[in-house]
Formats: structure tokens, sequence, C-alpha cells
């Protein structure tokens, strides 16, 4: 990984990333960055969470949005801006091209979900949905910058959005300034680049580890020399970038001093915790600091983290899913699969133990016909829910010392 000096060449400064935060001054939330004990005791290190979430549209994008709004033209604030986005970017820009009187056009992919359509169009934008990718959007987005004459804004890679970003920085480390390391999400880079920059200038001796889900390893590969692809679904939509920006790739190869990769499981825990224990709601992308805590805990022991949620726009039946998974992995939800003999009595039989053991049963499922076993044979599965991972071993003990065979559920 490149070393962790600052170019006097730099394209985005201290200065420009101060400025930043004097043009955006009340347009957008100072958002809180508080000190979390239990994290803290949870991963070894001292944790302090910065709430981007907070944000009226839940994103830190605002900051970059607004930033390159406020520094149009006469002419391109008239004509109006256009962007690719199917996400917070996308919301960010409309809301405060709103508030500014600059007309918005957003192009996206024609498989994007309803609700994110409907969100954009809500803040006054007009959405054109064109392709069936991102790219598909992007190449439009562009063609109709210069057939209409708009401004095109990057998300990412584009130093006043950069510097926008890079907001975060100065209201983090005014707030607790003890933090020396930062864990940032990555996805084009914006926000590595911003954050990265003021931090660094800020207080030299500052460690900045990028963070970038294991189905997108772009900025990892790019900066290793590696080979690796960059596809799948993950639960950190908001990072899932295949291509890293020309500039911002630039500007983390000088500041950053290291890139982990985080598996969906850890993305999955960490949305979780936050929400159990912060009792704040997390899109995984948001999440992808603490995740990286809790994949990579020698990389950060005894260290002061700072970890930015930088976005809360996650789908509630999504959500739903994370937790329950969450609940089974701990061993407070289960489904166990019992077979059983077809005879009257069977089923009650097996229920006293669940009784007996003071397991909880949600629902139960018989199975006669698609099975393998034979004709007087059938499985059950039985969903319950256990008190702990301990509650549940002593419950499948109980099970099998009743003759029975029993086997758990496995999540992926």
């Amino acid at each position: 990984m490149a070393t962790a000096t600052i170019s006097t060449e730099n394209s985005v400064s201290l200065d420009d990333i101060r400025a930043a935060a004097a043009r955006i001054e009340r347009a957008v939330v100072r958002t809180p960055t508080l000190h979390s004990q239990t994290l803290s005791k949870l991963t070894g290190a001292e944790v302090w969470l910065k709430f981007e979430n907070h944000q009226f549209t839940a994103a830190y994008k605002e900051r970059g949005a607004l930033n390159k709004l406020l520094q149009l033209g006469g002419n391109a604030a008239r004509n109006g801006v256009i962007a690719a986005s199917a996400g917070n970017h996308a919301q960010g820009l409309a809301y405060h091209g709103a508030r500014l009187g600059i007309p918005v056009t957003i192009v996206m992919p024609r498989s994007t979900p309803s609700v994110k359509i409907t969100q954009t169009e809500s803040h006054g934008a007009t959405v054109i949905l064109e392709g069936e990718t991102f790219d598909a959007a992007h190449a439009h987005a562009l063609k109709l910058e210069q057939e209409r004459g708009l401004v095109f804004v990057h998300p990412f890679d584009d130093p006043d959005i950069i510097a926008g970003q890079g907001t975060i920085a100065l209201e983090m480390l005014a707030d607790a300034p003890a933090i020396d390391t930062l864990a940032i999400p990555i996805g084009g880079g914006g926000l590595l680049s911003g954050v990265g920059t003021a931090a660094k200038a800020l207080k030299p001796g500052m460690q900045v580890i990028g963070v970038q889900a294991e189905l997108y390893p772009s900025m990892y590969a790019l900066l290793n020399g590696l080979d690796m692809p960059s596809e799948g679904d993950t639960l950190a939509e908001g990072i899932a970038v295949k291509h890293p920006g020309m500039l911002t790739r630039e500007i983390v190869a000088r500041i950053a001093d290291d890139i982990v990769l985080v598996s969906e499981r850890d993305l999955e825990k960490a949305v979780s915790l936050l929400l159990s224990i912060e009792k704040t709601v997390v899109e995984g992308a948001g999440a992808a600091g603490l995740a990286a805590l809790l994949a990579h805990p020698e990389r950060f022991a005894g260290r002061t983290v700072g970890i930015i949620l930088c976005g809360g726009n996650i789908d509630t039946r999504l959500l739903a899913n994370v937790l329950l998974r969450d609940l089974a992995r701990s061993g407070r939800l289960a489904r166990l699969r019992i077979r059983l003999q077809d005879r009257p009595g069977a089923l009650y039989n097996v229920v006293r133990i669940f009784a007996e053991q003071s397991a909880n049963i949600i629902e139960v499922y018989h199975q006669r016909v698609f099975t393998t076993l034979p004709a007087k044979g059938l499985i059950t599965d039985i969903e319950c829910e256990t008190r702990d991972a301990p509650h549940l071993e002593r419950l499948i003990a109980a099970l099998r010392a009743g003759g029975y065979e029993v086997n758990p559920v496995e999540l992926a």
C-alpha cells in the first residue's frame, strides 16, 4: 500500500475542504460524533461513531452534492445538472437542487426499485430510466449532458464532491480529537479521498484504513496489482463499484495506509449490532467500518477508531432479514429438522421436550411426501426461539436423548 504522505500537488487540499465546510454550513446537519462503550468493549478498540445517517436524506452524499451545486455559474445553474445514480447521490443532489432552484435530472437503470425512483422524484428531480445496467445509464447521462447543455455531477470522481465529503473529518476531529485511526468505506473512493485528505493534514500520524466488500474489491485489487472480480449481490450496495475513479484512485493511493476486505456475514453482523446496541438504522455500506473491526480486530486493537455511519437507506424487508439471520447465527432463533415415525402422538412427544426445555415454538412444517424417507416416515422442521447458543445446544441434546434424529438447518 502507498505511503501515508500528503503531496503538495494534491488535487484536493485542506483549504478546499475548509472552504466547502464554510459553504455548506447550516444547510446540512452537523451530525454527532459519539463514543460507544459497548462497541469498544466488543472490538478491543475505542470506537467513535459519526452519525451521517442523521442527514435529511440519511446519507453523507449531501455534502459533496451541495458543495458542487453552490459553485455552479449562472448559466449552469439555470440549465441544471444531471447524474447517473440509483442511490444516495441521486437523493442528495435532488434535495439540494430543489432547495436552490437548480433543475436536477437523474438517469437510473430500468431495473431500479420503484421506491428509489419515488424517493428521488419526491425531492423534485426528473428521473429518466435508461438501460439495464448502471453503465448504460451512465452513458445515457453523458449523452444528455451534451445534448441539453447540462452539468454532469459525478458521484465521486470530482474535486468539489471530494472536498464536500471531507468536511466530515473536520467535524469528527473537532468533536473527538483523540481519534488516531479512521475506518472508511470505499466504493468509488470519494469519501476516503476527502476525509483522508483532511484527517492527514490535521493530524499527520492518522491511520486511514479503507474498507471494501469482498464481492467488490475494486480499489483493493487496483492498488495491490491484483485481478479480482467485482460482482455479486452485496448488502453494501452503496460501495458496490466496479471501477474506482481516476482522481480518487490517485488520492487513495497516496493517503490510505491499508485497505481491508469484509465478508457479507461481517456486514450483516455490523448492521445488526448498530441497531441493537446503538439503536440506529444503517445500510450495509454505512456499517462497513464496524464490519472491518469485527473482521480484523488485530488491525485496530488498542487504537481510537473513528467510524463513519455513512448512510441509513436500507430496505425494511432486507433489514428484517438481516436481523433474523443474526438471531439465527447467535443461537436465539433456529430451525431444527427432526425425523419422526408417522404414528399418533409422535409430534406431541417432540413438542413436550421443547416445553420441558423452555424453548418457544414459532412454526412447525410437516413433510410427508417430498422426502427420501420410507412411506411411514416423515420430516418435521420446527422453528423455535431460545435464549442463546448454549440453550439451543441443551434443547438439541434433550431431543437426541429422547431418541430423535435432529439436525439444525444452517445458514449460509
